[in-house]
């Protein structure tokens, strides 16, 4: 089996492992802290959120820049360019102290509302986040220069194992009587941990060599001007989900905080599932865009990928919009209700800009992401600004309807863009990508419905349910929305597995 199918593959056990644990933890997190207390620690994650953006998009351009210099057969070049691209990142460790420091000096100003106890120990958590950041932003170029050589299987191990050493160590601090500052702490020594093992395979096994043979300025302005739209995409991410949590924060309390963090949580493990197979295929994409590929094989490339992602998405969703009101009630309480349609909106939301995220991947290597970053920044944030001022009359779930509103129209946008711009055969992409797969998902979603009538309402009938749709979901897509192609990738993975 390839590395591309056994990274997607471990990408998918990742996002399970992750996704299924922080589904388990959450409860036991907001018990064993408090509703308060762990909207504390949401809030405090979303303010260095923020400040993660500082990495300049480096760790995509890593992997564009590499896959290039690996398709030129340049090595010269590949180790100059690594090496100046350590030399930026300890500029931006150092920017981020910089801003921590003064952003530690503004934290009573900025959350009044916060108690003397938890004002405390937020002061505490951020200090030792911007030490986690600075450290682990840097850190994070080795996955990169993994990812760049088609190497996925030791940097996802590596993440699934720090992931479930994570999970059992929380548990125990917590048990032990530990609070939000513990596990801060506790991240910041895994993380360590991780990075560590990640650079000694570069170094080790890919022999990885980092020489600057020049500063060479020209270098670093086509870094700059490829990252730097990275850079704005990513604190387009940043701002729309954590402005929420900030904005509550200030205007409303850190129980509040906690309700929308829970939603937000729900909606973006939705979109993990999906990235899971798209987060391997920008080596590819670039080396489709260096080799000059058609139009029309990129387009056929985004349907491929695009029907794939499709599948995973319809089943989650399909599963969450039935049954979600059930989870959320035994997961965590009525208390969090209104989480599931917070969660369910940014789904919706969410599908689209999924399945087509070969796209994104084609404007990063062809180094046309201005355009989609200057996008959704303008709309988001105009979106964010109109949620903020929905809050007072509508709530949690008026903020989440402003964000998504801009959210949608920035989609739309790029989809002109990219039949204009990139020559994408985007009609094409929708009728193939919906093709016999819409129209069976619907069915399922009846047969969904009729099984939610099944008397009970506790866990067991919870999870009776789930299976039930889930095998209802696996053989109608398989008989009636896969086509000959799709189904023969999904029997040859089956012998593999049992194996």
């Amino acid at each position: 089996m390839s590395q591309l199918k056994k990274g997607a593959i471990l990408s998918y056990l990742s996002i399970i492992l992750t996704n299924g644990i922080g589904l388990l933890l959450t409860p036991f997190m907001i018990h064993k802290l408090g509703d308060s207390e762990y909207g504390l620690y949401t809030l405090i994650g979303s303010l260095i959120g923020y400040i993660s953006v500082l990495d300049f998009g480096l760790n995509n351009t890593i992997v564009r820049f590499v896959s290039k210099y690996r398709a030129l057969e340049d090595k010269k070049g590949e180790q100059n360019f690594l090496a100046t691209t350590m030399l930026i990142y300890a500029v931006i460790s150092f920017l981020i102290v910089l801003f921590g420091v003064i952003l530690f000096y503004n934290l009573n100003d900025i959350f009044k509302k916060l108690t003397p106890d938890e004002l405390y120990k937020a002061k505490i958590m951020f200090v030792i986040l911007i030490f986690n950041l600075a450290i682990t932003l840097p850190g994070g170029a080795f996955s990169a220069i993994s990812n760049a050589y088609e190497r996925f299987v030791f940097p996802r191990a590596i993440e699934i194992s720090k992931y479930i050493l994570r999970s059992v160590m929380l548990v125990m601090i917590l048990l032990m009587g530990s609070d939000s500052i513990g596990i801060v702490i506790l991240d910041t020594i895994v993380n360590l941990v991780a990075i560590s093992i990640n650079a000694y395979y570069v170094f080790k096994f890919l022999h990885i060599k980092m020489k600057l043979t020049e500063v060479d300025k020209s270098l670093i302005k086509q870094i700059f001007n490829y990252s730097f739209w990275i850079f704005i995409f990513a604190m387009v991410g940043q701002f729309q989900w954590r402005s929420g949590q900030v904005i509550l924060g200030v205007v409303s309390g850190t129980k509040d905080v906690a309700i929308y963090g829970v939603g937000i949580m729900l909606g973006t493990y939705y979109g993990a599932f999906s990235t899971a197979i798209s987060s391997v295929f920008l080596p590819r994409a670039t080396q489709m865009t260096v080799l000059n590929a058609s139009s029309e094989e990129l387009t056929t490339a985004m349907i491929r990928i695009g029907r794939f992602s499709l599948i995973t998405l319809m089943m989650i969703f399909g599963g969450f919009l039935l049954y979600g009101q059930q989870f959320i009630h035994l997961w965590v309480g009525d208390t969090y209700k209104i989480s599931w349609a917070i969660a369910l909106i940014i789904m919706f939301s969410y599908t689209l800009p999924l399945i087509q995220s070969f796209a994104n991947s084609i404007l990063e290597s062809k180094s046309l992401f201005s355009f989609k970053a200057k996008t959704y920044i303008t709309l988001i944030v105009l979106g964010t600004v109109l949620g903020a001022f929905l809050v007072k009359p509508f709530g949690v779930l008026g903020l989440i309807v402003g964000t998504t509103l801009g959210w949608l129209l920035s989609q739309i946008i790029m989809n002109f863009y990219y039949s204009k711009k990139l020559k994408l055969e985007i009609l094409r992409f929708f009728k193939e990508v919906a093709h016999r797969l819409l129209p069976t998902f619907l069915v399922v979603v009846l047969i969904g419905y009729v099984i939610n009538y099944l008397p009970g309402m506790g866990w067991f009938n919870l999870l009776l349910k789930i299976l039930m749709f889930c095998v209802v979901f696996c053989i109608m897509i398989y008989k009636f929305g896969m086509n000959r192609s799709e189904k023969d990738v999904f029997l040859s993975l089956i012998p593999k597995i049992k194996k």
